[in-house]
Protein backbone atom coordinates (compact mmCIF):
# COMPACT_ATOMS: atom_id res chain seq x y z
CA UNK A 1 0.00 0.00 0.00
CA UNK A 2 1.11 3.20 -1.11
CA UNK A 3 1.91 5.45 2.69
CA UNK A 4 -1.44 7.18 3.71
CA UNK A 5 -3.13 5.68 0.64
CA UNK A 6 -6.03 3.36 1.21
CA UNK A 7 -6.55 0.33 -1.19
CA UNK A 8 -9.76 0.70 -3.26
CA UNK A 9 -11.97 -0.31 -5.74
CA UNK A 10 -14.71 2.32 -6.07
CA UNK A 11 -17.41 4.69 -8.33
CA UNK A 12 -16.99 8.18 -8.10
CA UNK A 13 -20.66 8.74 -8.10
CA UNK A 14 -23.03 9.56 -5.13
CA UNK A 15 -21.82 11.88 -3.11
CA UNK A 16 -19.67 13.54 -5.84
CA UNK A 17 -22.60 14.09 -7.92
CA UNK A 18 -24.59 15.23 -5.26
CA UNK A 19 -22.41 17.73 -4.55
CA UNK A 20 -21.64 19.08 -7.97
CA UNK A 21 -25.06 19.36 -9.06
CA UNK A 22 -25.69 21.28 -5.15
CA UNK A 23 -22.42 23.55 -5.95
CA UNK A 24 -23.58 24.40 -9.59
CA UNK A 25 -27.06 25.64 -8.44
CA UNK A 26 -25.44 28.01 -6.11
CA UNK A 27 -25.92 26.06 -3.04
CA UNK A 28 -22.49 28.54 -1.50
CA UNK A 29 -24.03 31.66 -1.83
CA UNK A 30 -22.64 34.48 1.06
CA UNK A 31 -26.01 33.96 2.84
CA UNK A 32 -25.67 30.72 2.39
CA UNK A 33 -22.59 30.44 4.11
CA UNK A 34 -22.66 33.19 6.84
CA UNK A 35 -23.29 31.38 10.01
CA UNK A 36 -21.71 28.42 9.11
CA UNK A 37 -19.35 25.73 11.77
CA UNK A 38 -16.69 23.44 11.75
CA UNK A 39 -16.27 20.78 9.83
CA UNK A 40 -14.43 17.46 9.53
CA UNK A 41 -10.81 16.73 9.85
CA UNK A 42 -8.56 12.82 10.37
CA UNK A 43 -8.71 11.72 14.06
CA UNK A 44 -12.04 11.20 16.45
CA UNK A 45 -12.55 13.15 19.73
CA UNK A 46 -10.30 11.60 21.92
CA UNK A 47 -8.77 14.10 24.22
CA UNK A 48 -9.43 16.43 21.80
CA UNK A 49 -9.60 19.90 24.11
CA UNK A 50 -7.24 21.00 26.99
CA UNK A 51 -9.72 20.67 29.59
CA UNK A 52 -11.94 17.75 28.74
CA UNK A 53 -8.70 15.46 28.55
CA UNK A 54 -8.11 15.95 32.05
CA UNK A 55 -11.75 14.45 32.75
CA UNK A 56 -12.64 11.26 31.08
CA UNK A 57 -15.74 10.67 32.52
CA UNK A 58 -17.59 13.09 30.67
CA UNK A 59 -15.12 12.97 27.42
CA UNK A 60 -17.59 12.29 24.46
CA UNK A 61 -15.52 9.87 22.10
CA UNK A 62 -17.70 9.31 19.11
CA UNK A 63 -21.40 9.37 18.23
CA UNK A 64 -22.78 7.38 15.87
CA UNK A 65 -26.60 6.77 14.40
CA UNK A 66 -28.00 4.80 11.56
CA UNK A 67 -31.05 3.20 10.39
CA UNK A 68 -30.87 -0.19 12.41
CA UNK A 69 -30.39 -3.18 10.19
CA UNK A 70 -32.18 -5.58 11.53
CA UNK A 71 -35.15 -3.12 12.62
CA UNK A 72 -35.28 -0.75 9.71
CA UNK A 73 -38.34 0.98 11.45
CA UNK A 74 -35.61 1.74 14.33
CA UNK A 75 -32.89 4.46 14.75
CA UNK A 76 -30.35 3.26 16.60
CA UNK A 77 -27.78 6.31 18.21
CA UNK A 78 -24.41 5.29 20.13
CA UNK A 79 -22.41 7.28 21.97
CA UNK A 80 -19.36 6.66 23.78
CA UNK A 81 -17.19 8.33 26.75
CA UNK A 82 -13.97 8.14 28.70
CA UNK A 83 -11.03 7.36 26.13
CA UNK A 84 -8.18 4.81 25.83
CA UNK A 85 -9.92 2.81 29.02
CA UNK A 86 -6.97 0.37 29.69
CA UNK A 87 -8.63 -3.38 30.16
CA UNK A 88 -6.81 -4.34 33.33
CA UNK A 89 -7.08 -0.51 34.43
CA UNK A 90 -8.07 -2.13 38.40
CA UNK A 91 -8.50 -1.88 41.68
CA UNK A 92 -10.79 1.39 40.25
CA UNK A 93 -12.35 -0.27 36.93
CA UNK A 94 -14.34 2.68 34.55
CA UNK A 95 -18.07 4.30 35.74
CA UNK A 96 -20.50 6.59 34.64
CA UNK A 97 -20.04 9.89 36.60
CA UNK A 98 -22.52 10.58 39.35
CA UNK A 99 -22.80 14.09 38.74
CA UNK A 100 -23.16 14.37 34.82
CA UNK A 101 -25.90 14.31 32.82
CA UNK A 102 -25.65 12.27 29.03
CA UNK A 103 -27.81 13.74 26.64
CA UNK A 104 -28.16 12.73 23.52
CA UNK A 105 -30.07 15.67 21.42
CA UNK A 106 -32.52 15.48 18.64
CA UNK A 107 -33.17 18.01 16.19
CA UNK A 108 -35.56 17.30 13.85
CA UNK A 109 -36.95 20.61 12.16
CA UNK A 110 -33.06 21.52 11.01
CA UNK A 111 -33.44 24.74 12.46
CA UNK A 112 -30.40 23.74 15.17
CA UNK A 113 -32.51 23.56 17.99
CA UNK A 114 -33.25 20.92 20.25
CA UNK A 115 -36.52 18.95 19.74
CA UNK A 116 -36.08 16.39 21.88
CA UNK A 117 -33.36 15.09 24.20
CA UNK A 118 -32.71 11.46 25.94
CA UNK A 119 -31.07 12.15 29.40
CA UNK A 120 -29.15 9.61 31.10
CA UNK A 121 -28.29 10.21 34.53
CA UNK A 122 -26.33 7.43 36.94
CA UNK A 123 -26.00 6.43 40.14
CA UNK A 124 -23.20 3.93 41.92
CA UNK A 125 -23.44 1.53 44.31
CA UNK A 126 -20.94 -0.34 46.55
CA UNK A 127 -21.91 -2.90 48.82
CA UNK A 128 -18.61 -3.76 50.35
CA UNK A 129 -16.74 -0.61 51.51
CA UNK A 130 -13.95 -2.12 53.37
CA UNK A 131 -12.20 -3.78 50.13
CA UNK A 132 -10.67 -2.36 47.28
CA UNK A 133 -11.87 -5.01 45.29
CA UNK A 134 -14.48 -4.13 42.50
CA UNK A 135 -15.72 -7.91 42.66
CA UNK A 136 -14.90 -10.02 45.72
CA UNK A 137 -15.54 -13.25 43.74
CA UNK A 138 -17.32 -14.63 40.65
CA UNK A 139 -19.48 -12.53 39.16
CA UNK A 140 -22.40 -14.34 37.31
CA UNK A 141 -25.24 -11.86 36.89
CA UNK A 142 -25.50 -8.11 37.90
CA UNK A 143 -27.39 -8.69 40.77
CA UNK A 144 -24.22 -11.22 41.70
CA UNK A 145 -23.29 -10.03 45.79
CA UNK A 146 -20.12 -10.34 44.51
CA UNK A 147 -20.21 -7.64 42.39
CA UNK A 148 -18.87 -4.49 44.68
CA UNK A 149 -19.69 -1.55 42.64
CA UNK A 150 -22.16 -1.48 40.60
CA UNK A 151 -24.25 1.18 38.67
CA UNK A 152 -27.84 1.97 37.65
CA UNK A 153 -29.39 5.05 35.50
CA UNK A 154 -32.46 6.96 34.73
CA UNK A 155 -33.64 7.77 31.13
CA UNK A 156 -35.41 11.01 30.81
CA UNK A 157 -37.73 12.39 27.35
CA UNK A 158 -37.54 15.84 27.46
CA UNK A 159 -39.56 17.86 24.52
CA UNK A 160 -38.63 21.71 23.71
CA UNK A 161 -39.98 24.64 22.15
CA UNK A 162 -38.67 27.72 21.62
CA UNK A 163 -35.66 26.29 23.29
CA UNK A 164 -38.05 25.46 26.61
CA UNK A 165 -39.11 22.26 27.95
CA UNK A 166 -42.26 21.54 27.26
CA UNK A 167 -42.96 18.04 29.05
CA UNK A 168 -40.94 15.30 30.46
CA UNK A 169 -41.44 11.79 30.68
CA UNK A 170 -39.40 9.21 32.46
CA UNK A 171 -38.27 6.10 29.51
CA UNK A 172 -36.48 3.73 32.09
CA UNK A 173 -36.32 3.51 35.63
CA UNK A 174 -32.74 2.05 38.16
CA UNK A 175 -32.12 -0.03 34.58
CA UNK A 176 -28.65 -1.63 35.77
CA UNK A 177 -24.82 -0.48 33.65
CA UNK A 178 -22.73 -3.82 31.96
CA UNK A 179 -19.94 -3.41 34.33
CA UNK A 180 -16.21 -3.45 33.12
CA UNK A 181 -14.81 -6.76 31.74
CA UNK A 182 -12.42 -7.63 34.75
CA UNK A 183 -11.37 -10.97 33.18
CA UNK A 184 -12.17 -14.19 32.87
CA UNK A 185 -11.57 -15.44 36.46
CA UNK A 186 -14.18 -12.83 38.02
CA UNK A 187 -16.53 -12.55 34.61
CA UNK A 188 -16.21 -16.11 33.42
CA UNK A 189 -19.53 -15.43 31.11
CA UNK A 190 -19.19 -11.50 30.23
CA UNK A 191 -21.92 -11.95 27.43
CA UNK A 192 -24.52 -13.49 29.83
CA UNK A 193 -23.89 -10.22 31.58
CA UNK A 194 -24.25 -8.03 28.51
CA UNK A 195 -27.49 -9.49 27.53
CA UNK A 196 -29.33 -8.60 31.03
CA UNK A 197 -27.76 -5.28 30.86
CA UNK A 198 -30.35 -4.65 27.40
CA UNK A 199 -33.43 -3.21 28.47
CA UNK A 200 -36.57 -2.55 26.94
CA UNK A 201 -38.04 1.02 27.48
CA UNK A 202 -41.53 2.78 27.16
CA UNK A 203 -42.37 3.56 24.26
CA UNK A 204 -40.87 0.71 22.70
CA UNK A 205 -37.18 1.62 22.53
CA UNK A 206 -34.33 -0.65 23.95
CA UNK A 207 -31.45 0.81 25.65
CA UNK A 208 -27.86 -0.29 27.05
CA UNK A 209 -25.41 1.32 28.79
CA UNK A 210 -21.81 -0.49 30.26
CA UNK A 211 -18.37 -1.01 28.65
CA UNK A 212 -17.57 -2.29 25.15
CA UNK A 213 -14.97 -2.02 22.66
CA UNK A 214 -13.89 1.41 21.37
CA UNK A 215 -15.30 1.02 17.69
CA UNK A 216 -13.37 3.67 16.53
CA UNK A 217 -10.46 2.41 14.42
CA UNK A 218 -7.78 4.72 13.25
CA UNK A 219 -3.77 5.57 13.41
CA UNK A 220 -3.59 8.59 15.86
CA UNK A 221 0.02 9.18 15.50
CA UNK A 222 -0.60 11.56 13.40
CA UNK A 223 0.03 13.51 15.84
CA UNK A 224 3.26 13.03 15.17
CA UNK A 225 4.09 15.37 13.18
CA UNK A 226 1.66 13.47 10.87
CA UNK A 227 2.85 10.26 11.08
CA UNK A 228 6.51 10.81 11.69
CA UNK A 229 7.45 13.49 8.83
CA UNK A 230 8.03 10.74 6.58
CA UNK A 231 4.88 8.27 6.33
CA UNK A 232 6.62 6.07 8.74
CA UNK A 233 4.28 5.46 11.02
CA UNK A 234 0.91 4.62 9.42
CA UNK A 235 -1.29 1.28 9.24
CA UNK A 236 -1.37 0.61 12.84
CA UNK A 237 -5.52 0.97 14.64
CA UNK A 238 -3.96 2.71 17.82
CA UNK A 239 -7.56 2.06 19.66
CA UNK A 240 -6.66 -1.32 19.61
CA UNK A 241 -6.93 -3.46 22.67
CA UNK A 242 -8.56 0.06 24.60
CA UNK A 243 -12.01 -0.01 25.65
CA UNK A 244 -14.93 2.97 26.04
CA UNK A 245 -18.33 3.34 28.18
CA UNK A 246 -21.00 3.09 25.84
CA UNK A 247 -24.67 4.12 26.12
CA UNK A 248 -26.78 2.68 22.78
CA UNK A 249 -30.53 3.96 22.39
CA UNK A 250 -32.60 2.38 19.57
CA UNK A 251 -36.29 4.20 19.53
CA UNK A 252 -39.14 4.20 16.63
CA UNK A 253 -37.88 6.13 14.47
CA UNK A 254 -41.40 7.92 14.54
CA UNK A 255 -40.72 9.12 18.00
CA UNK A 256 -37.59 11.39 16.93
CA UNK A 257 -38.20 12.49 12.70
CA UNK A 258 -40.94 15.68 12.12
CA UNK A 259 -42.83 13.82 9.59
CA UNK A 260 -42.81 10.82 6.95
CA UNK A 261 -42.11 14.06 4.66
CA UNK A 262 -39.22 15.51 6.35
CA UNK A 263 -37.40 12.50 7.80
CA UNK A 264 -34.12 13.82 8.18
CA UNK A 265 -32.97 14.39 11.99
CA UNK A 266 -29.76 16.12 12.93
CA UNK A 267 -27.91 14.58 16.43
CA UNK A 268 -25.07 15.48 18.77
CA UNK A 269 -24.33 14.30 22.23
CA UNK A 270 -23.65 16.49 25.32
CA UNK A 271 -22.11 16.07 28.82
CA UNK A 272 -22.97 18.55 31.48
CA UNK A 273 -21.36 18.27 34.80
CA UNK A 274 -22.54 19.76 38.61
CA UNK A 275 -20.87 22.38 40.00
CA UNK A 276 -20.66 22.77 43.58
CA UNK A 277 -24.00 24.91 44.04
CA UNK A 278 -26.03 22.31 42.45
CA UNK A 279 -25.67 23.69 38.84
CA UNK A 280 -24.96 22.14 35.63
CA UNK A 281 -22.85 23.18 32.89
CA UNK A 282 -21.95 21.65 29.39
CA UNK A 283 -18.78 20.50 29.18
CA UNK A 284 -18.49 18.34 26.28
CA UNK A 285 -19.90 18.09 23.14
CA UNK A 286 -19.94 16.13 19.63
CA UNK A 287 -21.68 15.36 16.54
CA UNK A 288 -20.09 14.60 13.22
CA UNK A 289 -16.81 12.69 14.21
CA UNK A 290 -13.48 14.48 14.23
CA UNK A 291 -14.37 18.46 14.22
CA UNK A 292 -13.10 19.39 17.84
CA UNK A 293 -10.10 17.58 17.53
CA UNK A 294 -7.87 18.83 14.44
CA UNK A 295 -9.92 21.49 12.80
CA UNK A 296 -10.60 23.85 16.08
CA UNK A 297 -7.35 25.27 17.24
CA UNK A 298 -6.50 25.28 20.63
CA UNK A 299 -8.04 28.54 21.34
CA UNK A 300 -11.73 27.49 20.48
CA UNK A 301 -11.76 23.83 21.73
CA UNK A 302 -13.17 24.27 25.40
CA UNK A 303 -15.30 26.86 24.03
CA UNK A 304 -16.76 24.81 21.02
CA UNK A 305 -17.47 22.00 23.99
CA UNK A 306 -19.23 24.72 25.78
CA UNK A 307 -21.31 25.90 22.60
CA UNK A 308 -24.75 25.20 20.97
CA UNK A 309 -25.15 24.52 17.31
CA UNK A 310 -27.00 27.69 17.20
CA UNK A 311 -23.91 29.54 18.02
CA UNK A 312 -21.69 28.05 15.70
CA UNK A 313 -20.95 30.76 13.23
CA UNK A 314 -18.78 31.77 15.45
CA UNK A 315 -16.72 28.81 14.23
CA UNK A 316 -16.88 30.03 10.48
CA UNK A 317 -13.16 30.89 9.45
CA UNK A 318 -12.21 27.35 11.17
CA UNK A 319 -14.14 25.11 8.12
CA UNK A 320 -13.79 27.52 5.29
CA UNK A 321 -9.67 27.85 6.03
CA UNK A 322 -8.61 24.44 7.79
CA UNK A 323 -5.50 24.04 8.74
CA UNK A 324 -4.73 20.41 7.86
CA UNK A 325 -4.50 20.89 4.54
CA UNK A 326 -1.99 23.33 4.62
CA UNK A 327 -0.06 20.99 7.00
CA UNK A 328 -0.02 18.15 4.55
CA UNK A 329 1.25 20.60 1.77
CA UNK A 330 4.25 21.80 3.70
CA UNK A 331 4.73 17.96 4.99
CA UNK A 332 4.00 15.81 2.04
CA UNK A 333 3.79 18.51 -0.79
CA UNK A 334 0.06 17.34 -2.01
CA UNK A 335 -1.31 20.80 -2.80
CA UNK A 336 -3.80 22.05 -0.26
CA UNK A 337 -7.30 23.12 -2.34
CA UNK A 338 -8.10 26.49 -2.57
CA UNK A 339 -9.82 28.70 -0.28
CA UNK A 340 -12.06 29.28 1.21
CA UNK A 341 -13.59 25.76 1.16
CA UNK A 342 -16.90 26.12 -0.02
CA UNK A 343 -17.23 22.52 -0.92
CA UNK A 344 -17.26 21.58 2.83
CA UNK A 345 -20.22 23.57 3.38
CA UNK A 346 -23.04 20.88 2.77
CA UNK A 347 -21.26 17.85 3.56
CA UNK A 348 -20.42 18.98 7.30
CA UNK A 349 -22.66 21.97 8.02
CA UNK A 350 -25.94 21.62 6.01
CA UNK A 351 -26.32 17.87 5.49
CA UNK A 352 -25.98 17.28 1.34
CA UNK A 353 -28.74 18.66 -0.99
CA UNK A 354 -31.01 15.80 -2.06
CA UNK A 355 -29.84 13.13 0.50
CA UNK A 356 -29.85 14.19 4.32
CA UNK A 357 -30.50 17.68 3.82
CA UNK A 358 -33.24 19.41 5.82
CA UNK A 359 -35.32 21.87 4.45
CA UNK A 360 -34.72 25.75 5.50
CA UNK A 361 -31.73 24.30 7.34
CA UNK A 362 -29.33 26.47 9.89
CA UNK A 363 -26.11 25.70 9.25
CA UNK A 364 -24.54 23.95 12.45
CA UNK A 365 -22.39 21.50 13.47
CA UNK A 366 -24.79 18.22 13.70
CA UNK A 367 -24.66 14.22 12.54
CA UNK A 368 -27.29 14.46 10.02
CA UNK A 369 -29.41 11.14 9.31
CA UNK A 370 -32.37 10.77 6.77
CA UNK A 371 -34.21 8.07 8.13
CA UNK A 372 -35.67 7.00 5.07
CA UNK A 373 -32.86 5.49 3.73
CA UNK A 374 -32.90 1.95 4.54
CA UNK A 375 -29.79 -0.08 5.70
CA UNK A 376 -27.70 -1.46 3.24
CA UNK A 377 -27.65 -5.05 2.28
CA UNK A 378 -23.67 -4.92 1.88
CA UNK A 379 -22.04 -1.83 3.55
CA UNK A 380 -19.07 -0.05 2.64
CA UNK A 381 -16.85 1.36 4.47
CA UNK A 382 -16.41 4.92 2.76
CA UNK A 383 -19.86 5.32 2.62
CA UNK A 384 -21.55 7.66 0.93
CA UNK A 385 -17.90 8.73 -0.97
CA UNK A 386 -18.20 5.30 -2.38
CA UNK A 387 -22.42 5.15 -3.57
CA UNK A 388 -23.50 3.88 -0.25
CA UNK A 389 -25.77 6.19 0.76
CA UNK A 390 -27.23 4.75 4.27
CA UNK A 391 -23.17 5.78 5.57
CA UNK A 392 -21.08 8.47 6.28
CA UNK A 393 -21.75 11.56 6.13
CA UNK A 394 -25.13 10.35 6.19
CA UNK A 395 -24.99 9.69 9.98
CA UNK A 396 -22.85 6.92 11.08
CA UNK A 397 -22.38 3.52 11.21
CA UNK A 398 -19.61 1.70 13.52
CA UNK A 399 -17.84 0.36 10.39
CA UNK A 400 -17.93 3.59 8.29
CA UNK A 401 -14.22 4.77 7.76
CA UNK A 402 -14.69 8.16 8.86
CA UNK A 403 -11.05 8.90 8.86
CA UNK A 404 -10.49 8.45 5.22
CA UNK A 405 -13.37 9.80 3.97
CA UNK A 406 -13.17 13.35 5.77
CA UNK A 407 -9.42 13.27 4.82
CA UNK A 408 -10.40 13.05 1.28
CA UNK A 409 -12.86 15.14 1.08
CA UNK A 410 -10.40 17.69 3.15
CA UNK A 411 -7.50 16.87 0.23
CA UNK A 412 -10.27 18.37 -2.43
CA UNK A 413 -12.27 15.02 -3.46
CA UNK A 414 -15.21 17.14 -4.07
CA UNK A 415 -14.00 19.62 -6.25
CA UNK A 416 -12.00 17.68 -8.69
CA UNK A 417 -8.45 16.80 -6.85
CA UNK A 418 -9.45 13.09 -6.50
CA UNK A 419 -6.91 11.43 -3.79
CA UNK A 420 -7.01 8.00 -1.87
CA UNK A 421 -5.77 9.21 1.09
CA UNK A 422 -6.10 7.16 4.64
CA UNK A 423 -4.16 6.07 7.71
CA UNK A 424 -4.12 2.30 6.22
CA UNK A 425 -6.24 1.19 9.01
CA UNK A 426 -9.63 0.12 7.20
CA UNK A 427 -11.50 -1.68 10.15
CA UNK A 428 -11.83 -1.87 13.54
CA UNK A 429 -10.06 -5.01 15.52
CA UNK A 430 -12.89 -6.30 16.59
CA UNK A 431 -16.34 -7.53 14.66
CA UNK A 432 -19.79 -5.73 15.56
CA UNK A 433 -22.65 -7.41 16.88
CA UNK A 434 -25.38 -8.03 14.61
CA UNK A 435 -28.00 -7.04 17.10
CA UNK A 436 -28.35 -4.70 19.47
CA UNK A 437 -26.40 -2.86 21.00
CA UNK A 438 -24.25 -3.81 17.97
CA UNK A 439 -21.25 -2.68 19.31
CA UNK A 440 -18.61 -5.41 20.11
CA UNK A 441 -17.54 -6.68 23.71
CA UNK A 442 -15.09 -4.98 25.72
CA UNK A 443 -11.45 -6.42 25.70
CA UNK A 444 -11.14 -8.42 28.94
CA UNK A 445 -8.97 -7.46 31.75
CA UNK A 446 -7.34 -10.72 31.51
CA UNK A 447 -5.94 -10.47 28.16
CA UNK A 448 -2.81 -11.51 28.70
CA UNK A 449 -0.40 -14.53 29.00
CA UNK A 450 -0.54 -16.68 31.74
CA UNK A 451 1.44 -16.62 34.55
CA UNK A 452 5.35 -18.78 33.56
CA UNK A 453 4.71 -22.27 34.82
CA UNK A 454 0.88 -22.57 34.26
CA UNK A 455 -1.26 -23.92 31.52
CA UNK A 456 -5.11 -23.07 30.91
CA UNK A 457 -8.04 -24.26 33.20
CA UNK A 458 -8.02 -24.11 36.50
CA UNK A 459 -3.60 -24.20 37.54
CA UNK A 460 -3.75 -20.92 38.09
CA UNK A 461 -6.43 -20.68 40.54
CA UNK A 462 -5.42 -23.33 42.19
CA UNK A 463 -2.18 -22.72 42.76
CA UNK A 464 -3.13 -19.61 44.22
CA UNK A 465 -5.56 -20.91 46.32
CA UNK A 466 -3.35 -23.11 47.94
CA UNK A 467 -0.70 -20.56 48.84
CA UNK A 468 -3.02 -17.93 49.73
CA UNK A 469 -3.76 -20.33 52.95
CA UNK A 470 -1.65 -20.08 55.85
CA UNK A 471 -0.70 -23.25 57.36
CA UNK A 472 -3.08 -24.53 59.42
CA UNK A 473 -5.31 -21.47 58.23
CA UNK A 474 -8.83 -22.60 57.78
CA UNK A 475 -9.40 -20.58 54.88
CA UNK A 476 -11.93 -17.92 54.93
CA UNK A 477 -13.46 -15.34 52.34
CA UNK A 478 -9.92 -13.33 52.15
CA UNK A 479 -8.63 -16.06 49.87
CA UNK A 480 -11.62 -16.19 47.49
CA UNK A 481 -11.24 -12.36 47.49
CA UNK A 482 -7.38 -12.38 46.10
CA UNK A 483 -8.41 -14.96 43.75
CA UNK A 484 -11.52 -12.48 41.77
CA UNK A 485 -8.79 -10.15 41.47
CA UNK A 486 -6.28 -12.65 39.82
CA UNK A 487 -6.85 -11.22 36.22
CA UNK A 488 -6.21 -7.68 36.64
CA UNK A 489 -3.01 -8.88 38.98
CA UNK A 490 0.40 -10.45 38.13
CA UNK A 491 0.44 -14.00 39.99
CA UNK A 492 3.38 -12.53 42.03
CA UNK A 493 1.40 -9.56 43.17
CA UNK A 494 -1.37 -11.44 44.62
CA UNK A 495 1.24 -14.07 46.47
CA UNK A 496 2.18 -11.02 48.16
CA UNK A 497 -1.10 -9.54 48.99
CA UNK A 498 -2.09 -12.43 50.30
CA UNK A 499 0.49 -12.75 52.22
CA UNK A 500 0.31 -9.77 53.39
CA UNK A 501 -3.64 -10.25 54.28
CA UNK A 502 -2.86 -13.42 56.19
CA UNK A 503 -1.18 -11.07 58.32
CA UNK A 504 -3.13 -8.45 58.75
CA UNK A 505 -5.71 -11.05 59.68
CA UNK A 506 -3.99 -12.79 62.30
CA UNK A 507 -3.49 -9.49 64.10
CA UNK A 508 -6.80 -8.18 63.86
CA UNK A 509 -7.81 -11.52 64.92
CA UNK A 510 -11.12 -10.94 62.11
CA UNK A 511 -11.52 -12.15 59.09
CA UNK A 512 -10.69 -9.60 56.75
Amino acid sequence: MTPLVSRRGRSRTGLVTLLCGALAAGGLTAAGVAALAPGAASASSHREAPLISGTPQYDNTDLYAFVSPDKPDTTTIVANWIPFEEPAGGPNFYTFADDAQYDLHIDNNGDAHDDLVFRYTFRTHTKNGRTFLYNTGVVKSLDDPNLNITQTYDIDLLQFRHGRVVSRAKLANDVPVAPSDVGKASMPDYAKLRAQAIHRTKGGGTTFAGQADDPFFADLRVFDLLYGGNLSEVGNDTLKGYNVNSIALQVPTALIRESAGQPVVGIWSTTQRRNAQGYYSQVSRLGNPLVNEVVNPQKDKDRFNASQPADDGRFLNNVTHPELPKLIESIYKIKAPSEPRGDLVDVFLKGVKGLNQPPNVRPSEELRLNTSIKPSAHPKRLGVLDGDNAGFPNGRRLGDDVVDEALQVMEGELVGMKNDLGDGVNANDQTFEKSFPYVAEPTSGSRGPLAKGTSAGTDVRSQLGDALQPAGSSGGSGGTMLIAASAASGAAGILLLGAAFAWWRRRLQRPY
